[in-house]
């Protein structure tokens, strides 16, 4: 096995979610993934827990959709409802066969099953979770890469000193925390909004595998201006390009994208709070230096800033509540992220940079 496998694998299990003896772990693995896996059961076992492995696939999700008449796509799965409750840990270790599986299944349909969903989610969350990929063909293709490429690439956004990268990113949240309101500017982008009561989290690896952002939850209805995100992003299997988003008291006035306009559409329209943002977020790992259509490493290249749509995370305090959350990027190499009167990022530095040459 690829040493780089098994020092991901303790990573996950040492650093992301710190399983310990005795704990009931399941872990929710793509076919693609079955070497990390294999790794990550073993670091279980060391650890003195037991372990359940799932399969699950675009393909098979897929199914269900074709299958199911619109009553079944709204039936509430209690026995996943009862695994997920009674274990201590959950991680999915994501390689998928095929990103485009969903692209001709209607958004609404999509959105029934988030709805349906939805508590399930929800206490998945209030677990210790965490999400990563195993580099796969069909990543590599989607990133325009050879899989050693692709290896290359994810192995060197995660397989770093998390310990240090945390200092810095709790370095970031205190400071943010200094103030009650964030501003992002750049180009074709005012965006503005309230973090009064609210806590910004330092994402450093225990949720994502790879992790680099400081997020927060803006209050409801404080969001003003207007943001355009011009890093493309794949959503119910289709890409959506161009995306610019107008807000007043919170809610999204105008919409369009360059593409996707359809499907964008069908995410704003889902319900009352996915009109409103459920995140602000800075991205800041500089390991991560190209998007790839994946949201797990996207969001989190450095300096750039993502805006989610729908439902917050309660660890920030958020109480916006949608049945979908989905994540816009922008790049902000010519951008500033302003917290009160303070810049915190500026035009490819973070305050903790500053005296750093290029």
């Amino acid at each position: 096995m690829d040493t780089r496998i098994e020092h991901h694998a303790r990573i996950l299990v040492q650093w992301s979610t710190e399983v310990k003896k005795g704990d009931m772990v399941v872990i929710n693995a793509s076919p693609d993934a079955h070497d990390l896996a294999v790794a990550v059961a073993r670091e279980v076992a060391k650890a003195g827990a037991a372990s359940v492995v799932l399969m699950a696939s675009e393909e098979i999700t897929r199914a269900l959709y074709d299958g199911a008449d619109d009553e079944t796509l709204k039936l509430y799965p209690r026995h996943q409802e009862a695994l997920i409750q009674s274990c201590d840990v959950y991680m999915m270790l994501n390689a998928p066969m095929n990103t485009r599986a969903l692209a001709a299944v209607d958004p609404k349909r999509i959105v029934t099953v988030s709805r349906t969903m939805q508590k399930i989610s929800e206490i998945r969350l209030s677990k210790r979770w965490c999400l990563t990929v195993h580099p796969c063909r069909t990543l590599a293709q989607q990133a325009n890469m050879s899989l050693e490429e692709y290896q290359n690439f994810v192995y060197g956004a995660t397989l770093i000193d998390w310990k240090s990268e945390s200092k810095s990113l709790y370095a970031m949240k205190e400071h943010l925390e200094k103030h009650k309101d964030v501003r992002f500017v750049g180009p074709e982008t005012d965006l503005f909004a309230s973090t009064a009561g609210r806590i910004w989290v330092a994402s450093d690896g225990k949720h994502n595998m790879p992790s680099g952002e400081v997020f927060t939850a803006p209050v409801d209805n404080s969001a003003e201006g207007k943001v355009y995100f011009d890093i493309p992003f794949l959503q119910q299997g289709k890409v959506i390009e161009g995306v610019r988003l107008k807000f007043s008291k919170g809610e999204v006035v105008d919409y369009s994208a360059e593409k996707g306009q359809e499907t964008l559409k069908s995410i704003i329209e889902t319900d009352l709070g996915s009109r409103r943002l459920g995140e602000m977020a800075i991205g800041t790992n500089r390991g991560i230096k190209q998007y790839t259509l994946n949201m797990l490493f996207d969001e989190k290249i450095g300096q750039t800033i993502h805006c989610a749509l729908g439902n917050a995370y309660k660890e920030c305090n958020g109480t916006n509540q949608s049945a979908v959350h989905v994540d816009m990027v922008k790049s902000m190499v010519q951008g500033e992220v302003i917290a009160g009167n303070e810049k915190v990022y500026s035009k490819g530095r973070y305050f903790y940079e500053q005296k750093l040459g290029p």
